[in-house]
């Protein structure tokens, strides 16, 4: 699907005033995006200041409240997307300061035979190598997302005798401490 015909489908979810700006985000453009990922940044118009409000969040959650349906939607009709963010626009759209609010559309991160229920998130940072290491695995087909790529790096160290050691050890230190 093309970005042209993303933001086509982006504009025509919402109600026409309330969108200055849309932009569709490729890996590479934002280091959040994974391969073969979409993300959709969508600037929405402020409206009138309210008196004692003060803009920002207050915006945001409104509008994203008032188009949940709309947002769910295009989480099953953009399938590649990897989330839309939405922030306010003004006279000097930015991706780096201001208020947003971000939907994530997961689909593939959760393992066969295991619910997200069982599943802890766990949120890293990775220097520039260790990512575009984490995302050539990707492109090689050993995973669909960096979280699968990271359950499957653990569960290789689980697999390698020196971790039952390790474990056993563990164990036996937390007996110890025990006994003090």
């Amino acid at each position: 699907m093309t970005a042209e015909r993303i933001e086509e489908d982006v504009r025509a979810a919402f109600p026409e005033a309330a969108i200055q700006h849309v932009q569709v985000l490729a890996y590479g453009s934002d280091p959040e995006i994974e391969p073969g990922q979409t993300g959709i940044r969508v600037f929405i118009n402020q409206g009138p200041p309210r008196p004692g409000v003060e803009p920002g969040h207050e915006v945001l959650h409104r509008f994203r409240r008032a188009n949940q349906q709309a947002v769910s939607q295009l989480h099953h009709k953009l399938p590649a997307v990897g989330w839309i963010e939405f922030r306010l626009g003004g006279e000097q759209l930015t991706t780096e300061h201001g208020p947003s609010l971000r939907t994530r559309f997961d689909r593939a991160d959760t393992p066969p035979g295991e619910t997200t229920a069982e599943l802890t998130s766990v949120m890293t940072r990775l220097g520039p190598e260790d990512l575009a290491t984490v995302d050539t695995l990707i492109a090689a087909g050993i995973a669909t997302s960096r979280a699968e790529i990271l359950r499957w790096a653990i569960g290789r160290i689980r697999e390698h005798p020196a971790y039952a050691q390790i474990k056993d050890r563990v164990h036996e230190i937390t007996d110890l401490k025990a006994q003090f």
